[in-house]
């Protein structure tokens, strides 16, 4: 229009979403961020894999010593702070609690298949077009994990507890007590055996750790045992051992205080302060009277069990124990059927347990309360034995992953080859599998197919074997005869491949599903993640310890 003048642009005005000081990172820069630092977190726990992998030292904040190898230990030391690769922190513990196994392989298949994958999300590759293929291969891959699978029949009870044993030992050999692992295949596999078959509680296994002596100096209880915390003067009279004894299990304070630690007490007479002290003395009399009518001949309580009293049952020839730990009880009522009672009051013989002996006994430097031969619960007790307290705290989680393995044997009957068969079969199928397939679905499951063979070549480099020659032959004997070859692994203690099914090497099928199952969700879930938003740690205005300033 005329006569007006040049037309200045509108400002837009700036809105404002976030807080200040908010870090956003997004795009594919952001997604090559999260692989990269999930890659970091696979190349620290590499070398731990199989027979010949190397141990972690970790240092944690409290200064605190941790010597272990095992997958989920060393994730859970490692504190990541990096959200995506946290996400493998998390695969690893659900390795553990699920099956006990693995915890490693799962850990490095993820990573592995995240690094296959990256050079797809560097070309363009739609995040979800990779996702489709990755959950595509891993449900092939677990179809084929269910058609190989060999069922051993559970009808001999030889033949099955020979599956278990080989299950634990497979387990064992790359543990630091692989050196033991006939030793300690027995003892798992006993210790599962011994539990409920129905519901196979871990939890009644207990595990209790005595410094000194050697591994092979290391006992399992059938029963329950626990330590003697503390021991009052008196306690040397009592009993040590009965036969079917009558065990009543209490959360009772049975020990006389001083007044003055009690309350304040104010009286015009010494007969007045007299009669305080004697009401004392006659209320855990009247206590002790009351658990020893019952025929009670071992007390246990959670609570202390004061000189006086050890001394009176001691008189009487019953056994008492103070200061038992909550765990330690709670096996003992579930094992002997007794009930805790928190009250002397009321209490009679239906409330008492019992079990076939009892007897307390030196291991090492340690007094122990042994419980044997119980009718309401099967539990047992492993005691462990060892130089270093460190070296102990790994043989409890060596010899747990391996219970976790039987107990898994035990509720499922198909096992699979160890030493990289399976995965080397698998790799093989998918790869044959993809040529079928039409479009880039083709080449992410063939990228998944090579990503699988990550445990092999893992087993040989952390062993010394020449990983390119081991690989090579690997993959020409499945590809010549699948059918005749399919167990063919890396046979660690010949430098050899060969028929690792025959040898024995056998793990669960459940451990290899859950694994791959596991590794592809958490590849997955870093892959459709596109834009990280980290809010700044807010800032104290006023630290701890500084006095307000004066006006």
């Amino acid at each position: 229009m005329a006569g007006r003048g040049p037309q200045v642009p509108m400002m837009q005005p700036q809105v404002i979403v976030l807080k200040e000081g908010t870090d956003t990172s997004q795009g594919v820069p952001q997604l090559l961020s999260n692989i990269s630092a999930c890659l970091a977190v696979c190349d620290t726990i590499r070398t731990t894999l199989g027979p010949r992998g190397m141990d972690k030292l970790i240092v944690d904040g409290q200064g605190r010593v941790t010597i272990s190898n095992d997958g989920a230990t060393i994730m859970k030391l490692l504190d990541v702070v990096q959200p995506a690769a946290r996400t493998l922190v998390d695969i690893a513990r659900a390795q553990d609690a699920e099956v006990g196994d693995g915890t490693t392989s799962v850990v490095l298949l993820a990573g592995e298949l995240l690094k296959e994958v990256r050079e797809f999300v560097e070309e363009g590759v739609s995040s979800q077009a990779i996702i489709r293929g990755v959950r595509r291969a891993a449900e092939l891959a677990i179809a084929r994990i269910g058609e190989l699978a060999v069922t051993v029949d559970r009808a001999d009870a030889a033949e099955a507890r020979a599956l278990l044993e080989k299950c634990a030992a497979t387990s064992m050999s790359s543990k630091l007590i692989g050196s033991q692992k006939e030793f300690f295949t027995r003892m798992a596999v006993d210790a599962v055996l011994r539990l409920d078959q129905e519901q196979l509680d871990e939890g009644m296994i207990g595990i209790k750790k005595v410094p000194g002596g050697a591994m092979q100096d290391s006992l399992l209880v059938d029963g329950v045992a626990f330590k003697k915390s503390f021991s009052n003067a008196g306690f040397e009279q009592q009993p040590k051992s009965f036969d079917a004894p009558r065990i009543a299990c209490l959360n009772v304070e049975l020990e006389l205080k001083a007044e003055k630690d009690n309350a304040e007490v104010r009286v015009d007479r010494v007969a007045d302060y007299q009669a305080i002290v004697d009401a004392e003395w006659r209320i855990i009399f009247d206590k002790l009277d009351a658990i020893l009518a019952t025929g009670a001949n071992v007390v246990l309580s959670r609570l202390p069990i004061g000189d006086l009293a050890t001394q009176y049952f001691a008189d009487r020839n019953v056994f008492c124990a103070g200061r038992v730990q909550k765990d330690d009880l709670d096996r003992v009522c579930e094992a002997t059927g007794c009930r805790v009672q928190s009250t002397t009051t009321d209490l009679t013989a239906a409330h008492l347990g019992t079990c076939e002996r009892f007897e307390e006994r030196q291991i090492g430097g340690q007094r122990f309360n042994l419980f044997r031969g119980c009718p309401e619960a099967k539990t047992c007790t492993i005691v462990l034995r060892g130089g270093a307290e460190q070296f102990i705290d790994e043989v409890e989680r060596s010899l747990h992953d391996s219970i976790m393995v039987v107990r898994r044997a035990v509720k499922s009957h198909s096992v699979v080859a160890g030493g990289g068969a399976i995965e080397m079969e698998l790799s093989r199928y998918l790869r044959d599998a993809a040529r079928r397939i039409e479009g880039k679905q083709q080449l992410i499951i063939a990228a998944v197919a090579k990503a699988l063979e990550v445990v092999p070549r893992q087993l040989c480099e952390n062993a010394g074997f020449d990983t390119t020659d081991f690989i090579t032959q690997l993959r020409a004997r499945h590809a010549q005869d699948p059918d005749r070859f399919r167990w063919y692994g890396v046979d660690i203690e010949e430098e050899a491949v060969t028929d690792l099914f025959a040898k024995f090497v056998w793990e669960p099928a459940l451990v290899k599903i859950n694994a791959i199952a596991s590794a592809a969700e958490a590849a997955c879930l870093v892959l459709s993640v596109d834009e990280t938003v980290s809010s700044q740690k807010s800032q104290d205005p006023m630290p701890a310890g500084r006095p307000m300033p004066g006006r």
